[in-house]
């Protein structure tokens, strides 16, 4: 109920806000998705992520964050949420080592707590002018503590739902090039926004304040201020200008590589109170560098062939390097070789720069594109490599520099340039004689055209105009961080119709990619959890000898399928190397699970000391419902607990029947509930509470171990003696020429 109040106001201040100016129409939207239930953090694969669309001339986003509680006795409970625009958000809130050659951007985040009386939480987020585009938004509790939470117990559950509501302006004002505009500050302070086209190839953005008054009174500082650009929650994503100290009416910005190809947005504030600001505004765009233009046919020459181990060649080289060398003589300011672009899977992109190598001078620069903007391609990892050939050097090389950035390039390298464009920060990378290779992973790329700059700098000698090299250039896209190594395996998740990829780690390993080995498993702890978790398996002899001896021969035959998948199956279900699978896990989990519960249930059926034709059917009818059960969810502990009930409850009816009938207590025997019953019952009591209550990722090769030992011991103590005059074994025999005949209706026997 408080939710929905909470989204009716919500909903109503943006109606106020939208119908409180006159000159801008603005339209609302409210976009929700269904609540998720949060899990312990492990890997980013325990995160809640949610995809939001922001449309376009966005001039405010309110994130509603709800996170509601169930249970009973919780304690105060704290929730991160993380935000990222363009991709989902890179989080590391264990402070793990990201593997080498890995550049990240943590997200920006917040920490919602319920209290301990709390049962739901309630946060609101503003972003004035959002970047347009996807936003991605994930969630999750602490991290996990180790403990291993039987399913179907009480606890405490935390369910997260985002709910999204947008300020959107319908007739947003657009700033033509070199052409003034004028525009109104009300009394209000509500900002005007407006918003530039900036073409590609475009090198820097201008924006003018020619003129302006104050209640229409020409004053030489109205106090206004430029905002520039769009808020993304991330570093350097809006630039502001202050015009306040500035001579004059006039008032200047300059935008430095600005986003190509892209609307940017333009806010104009007042510092004035109560007044009317009345100024003229212009803007431009200045292209200082365009490439060669491209022939309007297909070079039908220019192949690209995919060998049998992957790599990628490609032909007419020769004809690649002319153009190049074109380039360079009809005084070109960039060199702009082409680029395949080959999707080869999920996740997985190839990009191939015609040509093979490429040749890099000290000027111009080569610029690569790589398509990358697809929000499709946000979820993987983006590699990038860079070889030089250092036999290819000519003149006074230095080194050759790399900038790779999304949105817009660096037109120009040398040593005080920084890598970095006008709203992002890039990435550079550099090879020379000394490091021939060097290479870059960026875990979930912002969805956007990427480019790579290459130029090779000169040393200090004369002959600097004719420096280059040859270099190797290779970038692709794959779903995780070298595939999560040797510790870990990629999966591939999704949400609603987004799908992204993230490592399990295991044996210990942590980290983005499973590299982080400050908790790893060694060896020898590895090869001693997998002997404890088998070899306890061979307690289950004595059960099965002792089954045997006693002429139990189906009970004999479940503990013998008990031990034997149990066995196997957690040999197979060990992290790191010491892993030995006879079939496929899944296939050896069930039987694992059906073979543990069936040998309960077929113990306790043995106990009742039904006749043989009922005995069978409950044991067959309980194999089948059992089987039934694993197959619904094998880990619910009540699909364990369930049948065991269920079978007390028919052992306890024989035996409560049998003891009105011969009116004294059944079994009749003190010495076989001192020395047998009590303590069976005892051990597979204490095994059931280590089952449940006392397991954790730290102890479980322990304490899972004896959870073996003491179900095999208890069933010792539980299985009931042999039929009187049953010979050891279950052999058919005669006595003396007779035949034993067993009365199935009053358990005594006979000789006819």
């Amino acid at each position: 109920m408080e939710a929905r109040v909470l989204q009716c106001l919500a909903l109503l201040v943006l109606s106020a806000e939208c119908f409180g100016e006159d000159d801008v129409t603005y339209a609302s939207g409210f976009y929700s998705k269904g609540p998720q239930k949060l899990s312990k953090f492990s890997s980013f694969s325990s995160a809640r992520l949610h995809h939001f669309r922001v449309p376009e001339d966005t001039v405010l986003a309110r994130w509603l964050l709800t996170v509601t509680r169930s249970g009973l006795n919780c304690e105060t409970q704290d929730v991160t949420v993380h935000f990222r625009a363009g991709a989902p958000p890179v989080i590391d809130p264990v402070a793990t080592a990201f593997p080498n050659q890995t550049a990240v951007t943590l997200a920006w985040n917040l920490t919602l707590s319920v209290g301990a009386k709390q049962q739901q939480n309630q946060s609101m987020v503003n972003v004035s002018s959002p970047a347009a585009g996807d936003w991605f938004v994930a969630a999750h509790l602490p991290e996990h503590d180790g403990k291993i939470q039987q399913k179907g117990l009480p606890s405490c559950s935390y369910l997260f739902q985002p709910q999204m509501f947008i300020r959107r302006a319908v007739d947003t004002p657009t700033l033509l090039p070199n052409i003034p505009q004028s525009q109104t500050l009300s009394r209000t302070h509500t900002p005007s926004i407006l918003k530039f086209f900036v073409p590609e190839f475009s090198t820097q953005m201008s924006v003018h304040i020619v003129s302006c008054s104050v209640e229409g009174v020409a004053k030489p500082s109205c106090g206004l201020s430029l905002l520039i650009g769009s808020s993304s929650l991330g570093r350097d994503s809006r630039l502001t200008y202050n015009c306040t100290g500035e001579e004059g009416p006039q008032c200047s910005a300059s935008v430095a590589t600005p986003p190509w190809d892209s609307w940017v947005q333009v806010a104009v504030t007042t510092s004035l109170a109560n007044v009317t600001v009345n100024f003229n505004i212009l803007a431009n765009y200045t292209v200082g560098c365009k490439p060669q233009s491209a022939p309007a046919d297909f070079n039908s020459n220019f192949t690209v062939s995919v060998g049998n181990n992957g790599t990628v060649s490609t032909g007419n080289a020769s004809a690649a390097a002319t153009v190049a060398v074109g380039d360079v003589l009809s005084g070109w300011c960039v060199r702009t070789p082409a680029v395949f672009r080959e999707e080869t899977d999920v996740l997985a992109l190839r990009f191939t720069v015609a040509g093979g190598n490429l040749t890099v001078p000290s000027d111009p620069p080569t610029l690569i594109t790589f398509d990358l903007n697809s929000v499709a391609t946000s979820g993987g990892t983006l590699n990038a490599h860079i070889s030089l050939n250092t036999s290819s050097v000519i003149g006074g090389f230095d080194s050759v520099r790399a900038c790779l950035t999304p949105s817009a390039p660096v037109m120009a390298l040398n040593t005080s340039q920084p890598c970095a464009a006008a709203f992002v920060q890039g990435y550079s990378l550099s090879v020379n004689s000394s490091v021939t290779e060097t290479a870059l992973r960026i875990p979930f790329p912002e969805a956007a055209m990427w480019y790579l700059t290459l130029q090779t700098l000169c040393n200090d000698s004369s002959d600097c105009s004719n420096a280059s090299a040859v270099v190797g250039v290779s970038v692709s896209v794959s779903a995780c961080v070298d595939e999560c190594g040797s510790y870990g395996d990629c999966r591939l998740l999704r949400t609603h119709s987004y799908l992204y990829a993230t490592c399990a780690c295991k044996a210990g390993w942590r980290g983005w990619g499973c590299t982080d080995g400050a908790e790893a498993l060694s060896f020898s702890l590895q090869l001693q959890s997998v002997l404890f978790l088998t070899l306890s398996n061979l307690l289950f002899l004595p059960p099965i000898v002792l089954a045997l001896y006693r002429g139990y021969l189906p009970e004999a035959a479940v503990y013998t399928y008990n031990m034997f998948f149990s066995t196997f199956y957690h040999a197979c279900d060990q992290p790191g190397v010491t892993v030995l699978c006879i079939m496929e896990y899944n296939t050896l989990q069930f039987c694992d699970f059906l073979g543990s519960c069936t040998s309960v249930w077929v113990t306790i059926i043995c106990m009742a000391k039904l006749q043989d034709l009922f005995k069978y059917v409950f044991f067959i009818l309980g194999a089948l419902l059992i089987a039934m059960s694993m197959s619904l969810d094998r880990h619910g502990l009540w699909n364990f607990l369930g049948p065991l009930l269920f079978a007390l409850i028919t052992m306890a009816t024989a035996w409560v029947y049998r003891s009105v009938k011969r009116r004294q207590c059944f079994p009749p025997l003190w010495r076989r509930w001192v020395c047998f019953l009590l303590p069976g019952v005892l051990l597979a009591l204490i095994g059931v509470c280590v089952y449940v209550f006392a397991e954790t990722d730290a102890n479980y090769l322990y304490t899972h171990s004896l959870w073996h030992v003491l179900m095999a011991t208890s069933i010792v103590f539980l299985l009931p003696p042999r039929h009187t005059h049953t010979q050891p074994w279950g052999w058919t025999h005669t006595l003396c020429g007779y035949k034993i005949c067993k009365n199935q209706k009053d358990d005594l026997y006979s000789v006819s």
